[in-house]
């Protein structure tokens, strides 16, 4: 296992130089006309195919780095070029990555490459949790999913919402209750193949910010799916329900959550590391904004209130990416989060991006107010990292949990 280091080794330095240059010369000179649009932006999702970036190889690569800095690394820079087209990029990742954690070697094999097409055709894929009434709360998940033994198959009914390609994906991961006295342990997630009957898509929100996302409600009506698209198989489905039943018998279900809560904490440093590219970005622009403009007779920067604003700046950027990579390293190394540190790197890096991009817009000041500059942009699309994958309170809480022992409230 690699020691934690704070420098990549050059194998990673080209990636992120390549990862930089697509993100510079494609994304944002298409970043404005997405945002304004409000559309999934295929033309640019298809320019990622053909050069390797929108793959499920890419992503593999960079999860398999051994210094775990592989995916915060691509996902900075990716979120660097514009957060509303690389959520497009990377949210069929999602997706993928419930098939590749839970699913079967057929499974994987027939339904990853639905995913994600060819470069000539590109797909996209869903990954459906939330519901209006459990985002935070898993545990009142409405969803059921019911097995009808005499056809082998699975009936799924009820309502996903701020679902990522919901309704346009060609293959969405539905998380459905098939216990409900098991709470959130009672949870199985199901392949919904392309044009199954009683799916559909509801509502197509339209957002503050990541305007180039879609994201929208995604209903299930009498769906019905084949036994085999049960991630995993219902052999290990049963197998997992009669272990949490025990628990619950034994006083053992809260020793069962920690665990899932420990999955959970390893993949928040990569929402971190989406915070650190945008947060980079508005820096950048205020940084050259602030040499370049001119107010009696010489740069703002020369103003000290300019100049300490972006000393911090750069600083909480800085030390935000050293949190992030730092559970990053923990969680590819199997070091435990002790201190909830992948809660840590998520909460600390969303909330600098929030900070950083609204100093940029005071930076630029009415200039910073307009469309015509893109740290508008930036700051509207800062706002989701305290919300999605676990709000700040939702971090907050866990944190406390951890460092504590204690069941806060």
């Amino acid at each position: 296992m690699a020691e934690f280091t704070m420098e990549l080794n050059d194998d990673q330095k080209q990636v992120r130089d390549w990862i930089h240059g697509f993100a510079a010369d494609v994304m944002r000179p298409a970043a404005a006309e997405w945002d304004e649009r409000e559309e999934t932006p295929w033309p640019v999702i298809q320019e990622a195919a053909k050069v390797g970036i929108y793959s499920l190889d890419f992503y593999a690569q960079q999860f398999f780095d051994p210094t775990g800095l592989g995916i915060p690394m691509a996902m900075e820079e990716l979120f660097w070029g514009d957060a509303g087209i690389a959520l497009s990029i990377v949210g069929t990742g999602l997706a993928a990555i419930g098939v590749v954690a839970n699913g079967t070697e057929e499974q994987i094999g027939t339904w990853i490459p639905q995913m994600y097409g060819t470069p000539d055709d590109v797909k996209v894929a869903a990954f459906c949790s939330s519901e209006p009434d459990a985002g935070s709360d898993v545990g009142s998940m409405r969803t059921r999913a019911v097995y009808d033994q005499a056809k082998d198959e699975w009936v799924l009914n009820g309502t996903k919402t701020w679902a990522t390609n919901g309704g346009i994906a060609n293959v969405h991961i539905v998380v459905a209750v098939v216990d409900p006295e098991l709470g959130s342990k009672g949870h199985a997630s199901f392949i919904v193949p392309p044009g199954t009957p009683g799916l559909s898509q509801g509502q197509k929100f339209k957002k503050h910010g990541i305007r180039a996302s879609h994201t929208a409600e995604v209903v299930l009506e009498d769906v019905r799916i084949p036994g085999n698209c049960l991630l995993g198989g219902k052999e290990k489905l049963d197998e997992r329900l009669a272990r949490a039943r025990e628990r619950a018998r034994s006083g053992g279900g809260e020793r069962a959550k920690n665990a899932a809560m420990a999955t959970f904490e390893a993949s928040r440093p990569a929402v971190g590391a989406m915070a650190v590219g945008t947060a980079r970005a508005a820096y950048e622009v205020a940084l050259d904004y602030a040499k370049t403009r001119t107010q009696f007779g010489r740069p703002i920067i020369d103003n000290q209130g300019v100049a300490f604003q972006l000393a911090d700046m750069r600083t909480q950027i800085d030390a935000a990416r050293l949190l992030v990579w730092r559970a990053s390293w923990m969680a590819v190394a199997g070091r435990p989060f002790e201190s909830a540190e992948g809660s840590m790197s998520k909460l600390f890096a969303s909330e600098v991006a929030q900070k950083v991009t609204a100093q940029a817009v005071q930076i630029l000041g009415g200039n910073g107010f307009t469309r015509e500059y893109p740290v508008e942009r930036m700051h509207r699309d800062s706002a989701i990292y305290t919300i999605f994958e676990g709000t700040s309170e939702i971090q907050r809480l866990v944190i406390a949990r951890t460092i504590s022992g204690m069941p806060i409230r």
